[in-house]
């Protein structure tokens, strides 16, 4: 049987199997943009996020992104084995001070393009006013969970 019919897309009676559902399907879309970089969209996410954030803390960072400390350790750990990201905190500091290392900057740069096609790509596939109404339902709900 074909994966990709539209028997096996049918929406579940589940609210939360069909965002799953979604959740997986843009991730993969947005993967699938991002990889001639090697970055995959959660490595993308991180470095962007550090290098509007400055030299930042794991913590900062983690509260910025909404992720839990160890998921954001585990993707970091990529990146900082293949140098992307560094620690400038000064030696015997307990709090680390992440940045992008120039080749983190570069790869940064060159995965932004990749993202903005991605982007591009679902808001033609989308339109505008139903990406806009999607985001907002998307923020409903965030918010249902304090």
């Amino acid at each position: 049987m074909n994966n990709t019919s539209s028997e096996n897309k049918a929406s579940s009676v589940c609210n939360c199997i069909n965002l799953r559902r979604a959740s997986l399907a843009i991730t993969e879309l947005y993967d699938r943009y991002l990889a001639p970089s090697g970055l995959n969209n959660s490595q993308f996410s991180l470095l962007r996020h550090i290098d509007r954030m400055g030299p930042a803390s794991v913590s900062d960072v983690a509260l910025k992104m909404r992720l839990d400390r160890t998921t954001l350790v585990r993707n970091l750990k990529a990146l900082e084995q293949r140098g992307y990201v560094q620690d400038t905190a000064a030696k015997g500091s307990r709090n680390r001070q992440l940045t992008l290392t120039e080749s983190g900057k570069a790869v940064h740069a060159a995965a932004g393009q990749l993202w903005e096609d991605a982007q591009n790509f679902v808001e033609q596939s989308l339109g505008k006013e139903d990406l806009a109404v999607l985001t907002a339902l998307l923020s409903k709900v965030e918010s249902l969970v304090p």
